[in-house]
Formats: C-alpha cells, sequence, structure tokens
C-alpha cells in the first residue's frame, strides 16, 4: 500500500512539473508576439539575439542541473545519509557556483568579442546584462533539486511558474517604458534580461519560502560528505547533456544569432536591412515552439509508463507505448504544420501586422514535425538512460546548421535559414531514430495509420480553403482586425475536421483513445473497419 502511495505521488509530482513546464514554454513563446508589436523588426532582431543565452540559463535551471542534483539526494537517501550543511550543500553550492562564475564570466568579458561575431558591436550591453543572469543557478538548481530529490514537486513547479510570470510582465513593461520613451531598442534586449534576472529572484523569493516550511526535513547533521568530483561529474553528465537535448530550437536561434545577420549581407541587404530581416525571420520561432510544445505534451505524458515498462522488463509493452508516443506526436505535429503552412499569410499579418518572410516562415512551419518528433524520441531514449548520443546529435545539427547557413542565405536569403534549420533538425531526428531501434527493433511505419492521416489531412485542408473563401467573401480582409475572424474559424474548424475525420477513419484504437479527455465519448465517434 506503502510502495502504490508513493508511485502515486511520483506520478502526480511529474504531471505537476508537465504542466508547469507547458505552462512556461506557451508563455516563452507567447509573450514575444506583442514584443515584435511593441519594439518592431528591429527590437525583435535585438532581443531575439540574446533570448538564446537567457533560455539556455533558463533550461539549465529547470531540466539541468536540478535533475543533477536531485539524483544526487536520491542517492544519499538510499544510503541512509542525511542531508547537511558540511557533507552536502556546502560541496555542491562550491561547484555550482564555479559552473555559474565561468559561465557569467564567458558571455560578461567576451561580451565584446560575441557581438563582433554577431556583427553588432552595440549588443555588448544587453550581453553583459544577459550574463548576470547566470549568477543565479545555484541558487534556483540546489532549491528546485533538493525538493525534486525528496519526491517534492510543488515547490519546483510553483516556483517555475512564478519567475515565467514575474519575467514576462517585467520584459514587456521595460519594452513599453523604453519604446515608448525614445531610448535606443538595445535597451529592449536589456530589458529583456533584467526581467530574467527579476524572475529568478523572485524563483529564489519562493523556494526559500518552501525551504523554511520544510527545514527539519532538508538539514539533518551527517558525518558523510559528497566528493567535489563525484558532483562535477554529475552536473555535466546528468545536468549539461540532458539539457542539451531540451535546447534544440535554441540552438538554431543561438546558431542564427552569430550567422545570419553578417550572411544577409553577403545576400545583399545593407547591415539595417540585415537585422529588420532577421527580425521577420526570427517571427516563426515562437510559432514554432508553440506547435513543438502541443504536439509533444500528449505524447511525452507516455514517456513515464514506457520507462516503467522498461524497469520491469516488458519489452513489448515499452515497444507498444513508444510506438503511440511516436504515434501521437506525429499526427498532432503534422496537422499543426500543414495548418499554420496554409494560413501562414493571414496568420504573419495578424500577430505580427505585415506579410513579410511568408516563404522562409512556411519553411519553418514544416519544422514542426520533425522537432516535435525528434523531443519525443530525445524523452524516450532519456527513459531508456541514454543521454550523451541524442545531446552528441543535437551538437551535430548545430554544425549543420552554422555551416548551412553560410552557405544558403547568401543565395537564398530568408529562405536559406528556414532551409538550413529544417536540414538540421532532420539530421537529428535521423539519429535518434538509428540510436532508437538499435536499442529496441522499432519501425514507425507500422504505428502511423498513414491512409487516415493523409486523408484526414485532405479533409482539413479543403475545410480551411473553403471557411477562409467564404470569409473573404463575406466579410473582406481590409484591416488587421479582419484577419482575427479568419483565423479563429479557419483554424477552429480546420482542427476539428481533422480530429474528427482521424477518429471516423479508425486512426486510433480504444487503449490509444483512453489517454484523450472525454475518450468515452471519442469512442463513440469513432467508426471501426471490420
Amino acid at each position: 500500500m506503502a510502495v502504490h502511495n508513493k508511485q502515486q505521488r511520483l506520478m502526480r509530482g511529474a504531471l505537476l512539473l508537465t504542466l508547469a513546464g507547458l505552462f512556461g514554454k506557451v508563455l516563452s513563446a507567447g509573450y514575444r508576439i506583442p514584443l515584435q508589436n511593441i519594439a518592431g523588426d528591429i527590437g525583435f532582431y535585438i532581443y531575439q539575439q540574446v533570448y538564446p543565452i537567457l533560455g539556455m540559463a533558463w533550461m539549465i535551471s529547470i531540466y539541468g542541473f536540478p535533475v543533477a542534483i536531485s539524483s544526487l539526494v536520491a542517492r544519499a537517501r538510499a544510503r541512509g545519509e542525511s542531508l547537511s550543511v558540511r557533507g552536502f550543500y556546502a560541496p555542491v553550492f562550491i561547484v555550482m557556483v564555479g559552473i555559474s562564475v565561468v559561465l557569467f564570466s564567458v558571455f560578461y568579458f567576451g561580451s565584446s568579442a560575441i557581438a563582433s561575431f554577431m556583427g553588432d558591436p552595440r549588443l555588448r550591453m544587453p550581453l553583459r546584462v544577459t550574463a548576470t543572469v547566470f549568477l543565479l543557478l545555484p541558487f534556483t538548481s540546489i532549491g528546485r533539486g533538493v525538493f525534486q530529490g525528496i519526491d517534492e514537486m510543488t515547490p519546483t513547479a510553483v516556483s517555475q511558474m512564478v519567475e515565467q510570470v514575474v519575467r514576462v510582465l517585467v520584459i514587456i513593461s521595460a519594452t513599453l517604458f523604453f519604446v515608448g520613451n525614445g531610448y535606443s531598442y538595445y535597451y529592449v534586449g536589456s530589458g529583456a534580461a533584467f526581467g530574467s534576472i527579476l524572475g529568478g529572484l523572485a524563483a529564489c523569493l519562493v523556494l526559500s519560502l518552501y525551504i523554511t516550511k520544510h527545514r527539519s526535513l532538508l538539514l539533518n547533521p551527517s558525518a558523510s560528505f559528497i566528493p567535489i568530483r563525484e558532483i562535477l561529474k554529475m552536473m555535466v553528465l546528468s545536468g549539461l547533456f540532458l539539457c542539451v537535448n531540451y535546447m534544440l530550437l535554441l540552438l538554431m536561434q543561438f546558431a542564427d544569432a552569430f550567422t545570419m545577420v553578417s550572411s544577409l549581407k553577403g545576400y545583399g541587404l545593407l547591415l539595417e536591412e540585415a537585422q529588420e530581416m532577421k527580425g521577420v525571420f526570427d517571427r516563426g520561432y515562437p510559432l514554432l515552439q508553440l506547435g513543438t510544445v502541443l504536439a509533444s505534451s500528449l505524447a511525452l505524458a507516455i514517456v513515464p509508463s514506457v520507462t516503467k515498462k522498461r524497469l520491469e522488463n516488458k519489452t513489448t509493452e515499452v515497444k507498444e507505448n513508444a510506438g503511440q508516443a511516436m504515434k501521437l506526436s506525429f499526427l498532432i505535429s503534422i496537422a499543426a504544420s500543414v495548418g499554420l503552412f496554409l494560413v501562414l499569410p493571414e496568420v504573419n499579418i495578424l500577430l505580427f501586422k505585415s506579410s513579410e518572410g511568408v516563404i522562409a516562415l512556411r519553411i519553418l512551419s514544416v519544422v514542426i514535425v520533425f522537432a516535435s518528433m525528434t523531443l519525443t524520441l530525445s524523452s524516450l531514449l532519456q527513459g531508456f538512460g541514454i543521454v550523451f548520443l541524442p545531446a552528441f546529435a543535437v551538437a551535430i545539427g548545430m554544425i549543420v546548421k552554422v555551416v548551412l547557413n553560410m552557405i544558403l542565405i547568401p543565395e537564398m536569403g530568408l529562405a536559406g535559414s528556414g532551409l538550413a534549420t529544417l536540414i538540421s533538425i532532420c539530421v537529428v531526428f535521423l539519429s535518434n531514430i538509428v540510436v532508437f531501434k538499435k536499442r529496441i527493433p522499432f519501425s514507425l511505419r507500422a504505428y502511423i495509420p498513414w491512409r487516415a492521416t493523409f486523408f484526414s489531412l485532405g479533409v482539413m485542408t479543403v475545410t480551411i480553403f473553403v471557411t477562409g473563401g467564404a470569409y473573404r467573401q463575406f466579410i473582406g480582409m481590409q484591416q488587421r482586425q479582419d484577419y482575427v475572424g479568419y483565423c479563429i474559424l479557419t483554424i477552429g474548424l480546420g482542427a476539428v475536421s481533422y480530429g474528427v475525420s482521424l477518429l471516423k477513419t479508425g486512426a486510433f484504437t480504444d487503449k490509444e483513445l483512453d489517454y484523450f479527455p472525454k475518450s468515452t465519448k471519442l469512442k463513440r465517434l469513432t467508426k471501426r473497419r471490420s
């Protein structure tokens, strides 16, 4: 009974962390739309130059170091050891401070060189403010990691959500202030970094309140001592390598930050034109992130079940659950990709005020499929304890992205960068497929209902065209607000028609439908073929 209650508690905790992560990712993608509207494409370009660094710091503080620290806590508890200041907190804090100072120094003291590599020396100030975020890592990471190690997920989840809310509010407020008062757009980048600092401080405050409440559980005298080498090894191998798998899209943006402006100048644009066009291209990443989160959230909910079945040596069920996760990821991501591809001109005007960069943004919409599948595969591999190879694949993908940017952008402009992103993520996806197949004999084709999928995509496409054509005929598209109704109707009816068509064509088994809310009602819609 006690074991069952512990498993239920762990599952609830995992669900809470998943929901908090989903909330953070959606908010992180969503606020960049009003940010672009306020600051324009030049201001958005400046923000996107520092955003990958801010994003990496946030990922490390959420997925990287806390996971490594929680593993250290779990090992200590398994040996019957208590968490003392001298034996646990002091050595962990020393290692964390060392890593944080190194990261801070790279971006602070190297800000001039980094700004020059990015092709814009005026980015030095935003980069220096951004570097400060790394100094908060020891405090947020240790707090979250220790609580996760004792199976208390609520402090981590609450601190994540508070951090993101504070961060977003400060970023938008700072942008309104700087733009409204005629400050340089480079203050927008500094304001964004300042928002991340205040968000991190808010997370520290939340965690300190929980630590005070659970002080007796977290702090006890002990004679044991964790070696610095063991801590450092855990931080690098379990922390940073694990984190890299979640940084796929961030690293693509990181590559763009260093290569895109200079490559666009090679395409024939002046510096300011190149900066503005990069701002236009960067519109695609919030949409790509939202599509990827939407597509992978249900699939990732199956991953804990895969890990559990693997530990129980139930190979057949592991294979089945992995197939279900990949199937869900594919079915949702391909609909999101095709739907966005079709309505992108209207979405671009609605969200970003203009229709510039549609070709490049449409190429990025295709990335949703492969990015979602890659994220699902990486999570499945982590369930098998395979962390290094997926991280290595991401590193290779980033190198491919950098090389292709320098080759394709001078020839094709923005479309070249979109194509470079697509090819790079496909490389990572195929690498993960190869690694996964070596672990489990697995055929993706066997799990995906191809006929039902493409028939349903056809139904969705017709629905979007008919709905959009009718709307244009009766309403017209004269002003920006006219696009609100167009996007709501086409996206809403397109999604419903796709979902109903999948159910009617028997794309899901009854067992798979159980993963969805209102599964009983969905089963009634299902039409099975004999």
